[in-house]
């Protein structure tokens, strides 16, 4: 008892210079006795009143003093120093006094003590409180804060619930047990009743959850519900957050199949829930029913794109991005194949019209199946996947390559074709950098077809100071590997040579492989006196700076060879990846950019050996030639081509000698009439190239250069008020506009939007926005949202208040205010019952 005694005195000196201490009891004289207290002078009241109060008052008025009373403390009538005491310190033996004194708590919290005396027993609660007390602190914001202590949450009411909104959702009970145990239950009930209007004959954590689910759906699709708006911003504020997102989750799908969910969503239709993100099932009634939509060809592709945005804000887009994404791309897919006009006049005409609009449908078609197959679920696309493989194959791909094998058949000479031409690469794009005396990098990716380019561009773009450009090229016959690798080096003459591999001979050198490449651009910039030399992607990027750098200053000329694409289409076993190993191509060409601008290298050119045509269901027996592999002698056969000598004629191929295409030598070459393949054993059949279709043959040439300075913006935003600028419900709806397109060089702006007090104090949901539309059609740029107000605005009835957006500093969790528009608070009465 000295040592608490003794404590508790010091804190009360710390606020005090005159202390009295009661003994009603009359047993701690000789505690006051032996106690010591330095520079604190120890008094007995004993009839001496009047001397003490001019002693301490008069005499001695900045010494400390404790003044003891053996007995109980007078009445007030009766007690001299009553005015003393009052201007003073009291100190009492008793434990709830000690406490109080411990808190350094006024006598007018007794009462808070006293009802919560279990939790003030543990020193640990006790400290962790005093930790939290602030002087202004009121009964009940003490009581908030000894129900964060015992869920270690934040001293709020929301902050409270969603510890123990986790802790239910992990089946535990510790810290409510703990609540019960401390006597805390009852306020909380209390509180819920207060904030969320949460009343029932059976209060508990899974009542309450249920209630909140159900009062939330319900105020949403139907405008009613029996919880207040609080306990809206409540669940959007639980599940819109990262470190109890799980517990949200848990829950959710727990009061979805207690509500029934599914069955009410039956009943509803998908436009009605596109606000709404409670349950994970909403999504996917919506997905479900956009399908259904975009199938039926009952919705506009526009709109499509809106839904997507709107959903992209919702909780559950994460998990659903590529369904929603594989509906955009169908629906524009269908819209771009409904306005084409598939008609060709002429080689020039139908190469013009495929790097013009055609070669979107194939990267359309691309994007879709990606999404498909990265989703979780391919069969809830199932309808569309199906109604997409259709119009690809047989009114794209088919239909397309038809009209344009008309005109293959119409030429004799594939190189007399009026179209830039895979074999003077070298001459066209890499020698002005030369006669400039520039150096120059060639990028090679195998296989990366015209419309995977025009994506690339658009990515080096969205990089700060990259700028590039895309022209377009039309490969030998046959498209394949060995025969465009060749043809990109500097050379005079190119020959297929008798190999089972078709190997290409480059002025009489062997072009296989990465030496022999090497070899022949050394010896072709021997008479110049430069340097060129090659390198293969994933060897540059183990490079270090001083190595690149280096690499980059010797030589005037660097070929760097990178290979995904046709490594996984090409093989039977991986060819379903291919469009996969598209998306990661493009990351490794961004990389490779960076890397190599980053040693020097400020010209660079991208190209390709060939295209590709994938279709990714199994191929029909329609789509295989009847024709059969015949001749003297056949050097390679592929899906896609014939070589060999005195081939037989054939009415499902098109035969090149070899001087028609402008190589040298006599073998001869057979190609497949439009899309078809050959029967070849062990090989795939998908993922195809060798041939003549336009997605085969256009290949394209990305020129890129790194600017001195930075050239990306970022999109504008408006927040559109309409002329009355004042809240007068417990809702806020709000327009805002983004003020031009999204493009690779004006790019999203990710806000968050919120309405707060003059202090800061946030009085509404917040809300997650990002402005990233691409429409040129500005109603296509507004984007409509309601503001759900707590009852704190109650409060600030006739004030201003701010919708402010706020945007994150770039690496940094630190945000700065965007915009801000002001509003007055109107409420009357009959606002209570908005919802």
């Amino acid at each position: 008892m000295d040592k608490n005694i003794s404590q508790a005195l010091h804190k009360l000196f710390e606020r005090h210079r005159i202390v009295f201490w009661y003994d009603p009891e009359k047993e701690l004289r000789s505690d006051f006795e032996k106690l010591e207290l330095a520079d604190i002078e120890k008094i007995y009241i004993n009839n001496n009143e009047f001397g003490i109060k001019y002693r301490v008052l008069r005499q001695q008025p900045q010494q400390k003093f404790l003044l003891y009373h053996e007995g109980k403390e007078p009445d007030y009538l009766d007690n001299w120093l009553l005015d003393v005491q009052l201007a003073q310190g009291k100190f009492s033996t008793d434990q709830v006094s000690l406490w109080l004194t411990e808190l350094e708590l006024g006598l007018e919290f007794t009462d808070v003590i006293e009802s919560y005396s279990e939790f003030f027993r543990s020193n640990k609660r006790r400290e962790a409180l005093k930790q939290l007390l602030q002087p202004q602190d009121t009964k009940t914001i003490i009581r908030l804060k000894m129900f964060a202590v015992c869920t270690t949450a934040e001293p709020r009411l929301d902050s409270i619930l969603e510890r123990l909104l986790e802790e239910y959702a992990q089946d535990k009970n510790e810290k409510i047990k703990l609540c019960d145990r401390t006597q805390l239950t009852e306020f909380l009930w209390q509180q819920m009743k207060q904030v969320y209007g949460y009343c029932s004959p059976q209060l508990s954590i899974k009542d309450f959850v249920i209630e909140l689910f159900k009062s939330c759906y319900t105020t949403a699709v139907e405008k009613q519900g029996t919880l207040t708006g609080d306990a809206i911003v409540f669940l959007n504020r639980w599940k819109d957050s990262r470190q109890f997102e799980q517990s949200f989750e848990d829950l959710s799908h727990q009061c979805a199949e207690i509500l029934k969910i599914e069955e009410k969503l039956n009943q509803r239709d998908y436009q009605e829930l596109l606000e709404i993100d409670y349950f994970r099932l909403i999504d996917q009634k919506i997905i479900h029913d956009l399908v259904k939509a975009v199938s039926n060809r009952t919705i506009a592709t526009h709109e499509v794109t809106n839904i997507v945005r709107q959903r992209k804000q919702g909780h559950w887009y994460g998990e659903f991005e590529h369904f929603y994404e594989a509906i955009n791309y169908g629906s524009q897919f269908i819209h771009v194949l409904d306005e084409a006009n598939l008609s060709i006049e002429s080689i020039k005409d139908g190469f013009e019209k495929y790097c013009q609009s055609w070669f979107k449908l194939d990267q359309l078609y691309r994007k879709f199946i990606f999404h498909v197959n990265t989703s979780a679920n391919p069969t809830l696309t199932e309808q569309l996947s199906e109604q997409i493989e259709n119009l690809y194959s047989n009114h794209y791909l088919l239909k397309l390559n038809n009209h344009w094998q008309v005109m293959i058949d119409s030429i004799e000479k594939w190189q007399s074709i009026e179209m830039p031409s895979q074999r003077r690469f070298f001459l066209k794009w890499v020698e002005p950098f030369l006669k400039k005396d520039k150096k120059v990098c060639v990028i090679i990716s195998d296989a990366l077809r015209y419309e995977i380019g025009d994506e690339l561009v658009s990515l080096i773009r969205q990089e700060d100071r990259y700028e590039a450009t895309l022209d377009a090229a039309v490969t030998l016959l046959p498209s394949y590997t060995q025969l465009g690798m060749a043809a990109l080096l500097p050379h005079d003459t190119l020959e297929i040579i008798d190999h089972p591999q078709a190997i290409v001979d480059v002025d009489g050198y062997s072009s296989q492989g990465t030496e022999n490449r090497r070899k022949i651009l050394e010896k072709a910039f021997e008479k110049r006196q430069k340097k060129a030399t090659v390198i293969q992607a994933k060897d540059l990027i183990n490079l270090n700076g001083d190595e690149s750098r280096s690499l980059f200053r010797e030589h005037d000329v660097v070929y760097v060879y990178h290979n995904r694409i046709d490594n996984i289409g090409d093989k039977l076993a991986t060819e379903e990846q291919v469009f996969e190993a598209v998306e990661n191509t493009c990351s490794d060409l961004i990389r490779l950019i960076k890397k190599l601008t980053g040693a020097n290298a400020s010209n660079l050119l991208i190209t390709a050996d060939h295209g590709f045509i994938y279709q990714h269901r199994a191929i029909a027996d329609s789509d295989f030639s009847h024709a059969e592999v015949n001749g003297n002698k056949v050097i390679k056969e592929n899906r896609r081509f014939i070589i060999g000598q005195e081939l037989k004629e054939s009415e499902g191929l098109r035969k090149f000698k070899a001087k028609d295409i402008g190589l040298v030598g006599e073998l001869e070459m057979q190609i497949p009439k439009s899309i078809n393949r050959l029967r070849i054993k062990g090989s795939g059949s998908r993922f195809v190239h060798g041939g003549a279709t336009l997605q085969e043959i256009i290949i394209p040439v990305v020129k890129v250069n790194k600017k001195r300075r930075g050239d990306l913006s970022t999109v504008q935003v408006e927040i559109i008020r309409n002329s009355n600028s004042t809240i007068t419900s417990g809702q806020l709806a709000v327009t805002f506009y983004q003020q031009e397109p999204s493009t690779d060089k004006v790019q999203p702006r990710i806000l968050k939007a919120g309405i707060y007090t003059q202090t800061g104090e946030l009085i509404s949901d917040l809300h997650d926005l990002t402005f990233d539309s691409a429409s040129e059609n500005p109603r296509e740029r507004e984007f409509q949202l309601r503001f759900i107000l707590t009852s704190t605005a109650n409060n600030i009835n006739n004030q201003e208040v701010f919708l402010r957006l706020e945007e994150k500093l770039t690496d940094t969790s630190h945000f700065t205010e965007y915009k801000s528009v002001p509003y007055t608070i109107r409420r009357s009465f009959t606002s209570d019952f908005d919802f």
